[in-house]
């Protein structure tokens, strides 16, 4: 198997630090604000990248975290007037149910950044006590960056050359203007925490660095994100990480392209967004995440309601088709799992994978229609379905759902009923509990019904359930 380093920019195998196991960090939300379409397309990527992983025979440990504070969000929670904790709360709840829509399966390990100060301080005193960081007279600690030879090597930039058109923060309390911030001392009306160096809170940089050895150990297998985070973030993360430690880091480095808007990286940044939670009420979970699979996951992908509409009608046609199917009885096609293993073995080539799921999809169809079973091919289709995360869930007959439905109806006030009444009256429930901003209590209907196989989509024309 082999993947594509942004280390180095080449394929190499993938060797993972123990036989057998991989640990994956994959730089999670900021939670300033509601998730846009370019969100759900790295959740979608790496959750595919771990899937594939699984199959393939390997133990993965996945960690994902939640940066909820930044000063990105003290500022948004200050317009919305709301304490910070309740803004990064309510926004990781809604990147919390979009990627369940999306189909991506939580992480393993989902750490939030305040909860890891701790971490984030023992790292900053290392890097002092080697020469590598320093406090300033403003009380903020800086990283020195030209004090770790190497800086610039992920992102193929010299120190020299980054003055010009770089992202640096002018500050006349560094030393050199491309030191970065690794504590922040306190401001009045920001939170803030005890440190060696005064009350404060971590810079941004710092709390992956922190989180990611904390759950995986200082040297680990895989490290994921976006493009836009290659400079700085993940550049200051590997000399942060290596000058504490004096060990590598990360083994590989993955990052997904951007989704484009006319031909422009959407992001916060620009101003150019389309709102996921809306793209997935209006196409469905399943179609947007074909959408993002049909491009390989280091490309850029243009945004096109004729391709969602495209990828929705294909995902319908899976969707039938697994349906006919049913549960696959017989032994996979070797021949087509192997082009499939092949495929996604180089670097997660999920449109050629995609290719060969469909072309399954057709034969499929083709022996049922002439009333033969699916087979070995039909149950190809299954498998690379469930390993893509675009197949459809086994879930109880509606009858045998009756009994669960009926103590979720009685815990929300539901008037016990046939069990389409019960999933209709707590379908209701939970938009009232939305309308008086009891989000917990909605949360707590969503994942009810989710434990017996039943999801709750949110569409222009409101909410509505399906099973699976």
């Amino acid at each position: 198997m082999q993947v594509h380093s942004t280390l180095g920019r080449a394929l190499v195998d993938l060797r993972p630090r123990d036989p057998g196991r991989i640990g994956m960090y994959v730089c999670g939300a900021t939670v300033q604000s509601e998730p846009h379409v370019g969100h759900g397309r790295y959740a979608v990527v790496f959750d595919v990248i771990r899937r594939y992983l699984q199959w393939r025979g390997f133990v993965v440990t996945y960690v994902r975290n939640i940066t909820d504070i930044d000063d990105k969000i003290i500022s948004a929670a200050a317009e919305a007037g709301e304490s910070v904790d309740e803004r990064a709360e309510r926004i990781s709840r809604i990147f919390a149910d979009a990627y369940r829509d999306l189909g991506v399966d939580p992480p393993d390990v989902e750490p939030k950044a305040t909860e890891h100060i701790p971490d984030m301080v023992d790292l900053i005193s290392r890097l002092i006590e080697r020469g590598l960081a320093y406090q300033g007279k403003n009380g903020d600690v800086y990283f020195a960056v030209r004090a770790f030879e190497e800086y610039g090597r992920l992102s193929g930039r010299h120190v020299d050359e980054l003055l010009a058109g770089a992202r640096v923060e002018v500050s006349p309390f560094k030393r050199d203007p491309l030191d970065f911030a690794l504590w922040k001392a306190a401001k009045p009306g920001e939170p803030a925490w005890e440190s060696p160096w005064g009350e404060g809170r971590p810079g941004w940089h710092i709390e992956c660095s922190a989180m990611a050895a904390r759950y995986l150990g200082e040297d680990f297998d895989i490290h994921g994100g976006g493009a836009d985070l290659i400079f700085p973030h993940h550049e200051n993360e590997i000399a942060q990480s290596e000058g504490a430690t004096g060990q590598p880091f990360a083994r590989f480095w993955l990052h997904n392209g951007m989704v484009n808007l006319s031909g422009e990286k959407m992001s916060k940044s620009t101003g150019r967004l389309i709102g996921l939670q809306e793209v997935i009420a209006a196409y469905g979970g399943p179609a947007v995440r074909l959408f993002y699979l049909r491009a390989h996951y280091r490309s850029p992908i243009e945004f096109s309601d004729s391709l969602l509409e495209d990828a929705a009608a294909a995902a319908e046609r899976l969707g039938r088709t697994l349906e006919r199917i049913g549960p696959a009885l017989d032994e996979p096609d070797p021949a087509a799992l192997a082009e499939f293993t092949a495929a996604m073995d180089d670097d997660f080539s999920t449109p050629e994978a995609l290719g060969i799921l469909f072309d399954a999809l057709r034969e499929s169809n083709r022996l049922l229609d002439a009333g033969e079973p699916a087979g070995s091919v039909g149950a190809v289709v299954v498998t690379m379905a469930e390993v893509l995360g675009l197949g459809v869930p086994e879930t109880a007959a509606i009858d045998d759902l009756a009994v669960a439905l009926a103590e979720l109806g009685a815990t929300f006030g539901v008037e016990e009923g046939d069990p389409v009444a019960t999933l209709d009256g707590l379908v209701e429930a939970r938009e009232a509990a939305r309308s008086r901003k009891d989000f917990a209590a909605a949360d707590a209907i969503r994942q009810g019904l989710a434990k017996v196989g039943v999801a709750i989509e949110d569409t222009p024309a409101g909410a509505r359930w399906r099973r699976g």
